[in-house]
């Protein structure tokens, strides 16, 4: 899936019924030489159609797009297309949304207050076949990720395991970047808090994402908790 992604054009399907910020993403997405915008629509009455013409790699859909629901819309989407890559772009970020999109099988969820280069690796990301979730939005699923655990009855797991942090596997300052990432932390948040340039952030994620095995930055906050790496706060 990787190769292909470098051989050609990623092509997206873009739905908002909000046109200037629409018209602006496409903008954004367009910049970069291996992205292709091959379809825009206003809601997704007609989203099926236009995946079956158009055979987008990513989905880009507003949850809250008139003339839709959105959580039902993807729920129909994928029962017909299972292998379409729907990534979310909204201003909601409460827990309701968040979850219900994930686990009906979209493949990320992004706010739309993120900046440009964040929109533009969340769309490779997920082309790529992986997941990418909005920094601000870890809390959510932290959250729910607690709330099944308890209904489950193994939230004794999560109680009973001391924390403590992976200095067998992480570095000290690769510690306490995950612990910050596990406080819904950006890397521009983290960088001011431990007084380092985003790009060292960027490097210091990267090599908590390839020491822990794991493929984003969701999947790595999960994990620690698990294990007690980290406290949820």
């Amino acid at each position: 899936m990787s190769l292909t992604m470098n051989t050609r054009k990623i092509k997206i399907f873009l739905i908002d019924d909000h046109r200037l910020f629409r018209e602006g993403v496409r903008r954004i997405l367009e910049m970069e030489p291996n992205f292709q915008v091959v379809a825009e629509a206003d809601d997704g009455l007609e989203m099926s159609k236009i995946v079956e013409t158009e055979d987008p790699d990513v989905l880009i859909m507003d949850i809250n797009t008139s003339g839709s629901d959105g959580l039902e819309t993807i729920r129909r989407l994928l029962l017909d297309y299972p292998d379409v890559k729907i990534l979310i772009l909204s201003i909601r970020d409460e827990e309701s949304y968040v979850t219900h999109a994930l686990r009906l099988g979209a493949s990320g969820y992004l706010l739309k207050e993120m900046n440009a280069d964040s929109l533009i690796d969340a769309v490779r990301v997920v082309a790529g076949g992986g997941a990418y979730i909005h920094p601000k939005v870890t809390h959510t699923l932290i959250n729910d990720y607690r709330r099944l655990a308890k209904t489950q009855e193994s939230q004794s797991v999560l109680r009973n395991v001391e924390y403590r942090k992976p200095l067998h596997i992480l570095t000290r300052r690769e510690c306490e970047v995950l612990q910050l990432m596990t406080d819904g932390r950006n890397n521009r948040s983290i960088g001011e808090d431990l007084y380092i340039s985003e790009k060292t952030v960027k490097n210091h994620v990267s090599n908590i994402l390839t020491k822990m095995n794991v493929e984003d930055r969701t999947q790595a906050v999960v994990e620690a908790i698990k294990k007690g790496w980290v406290q949820v706060r």
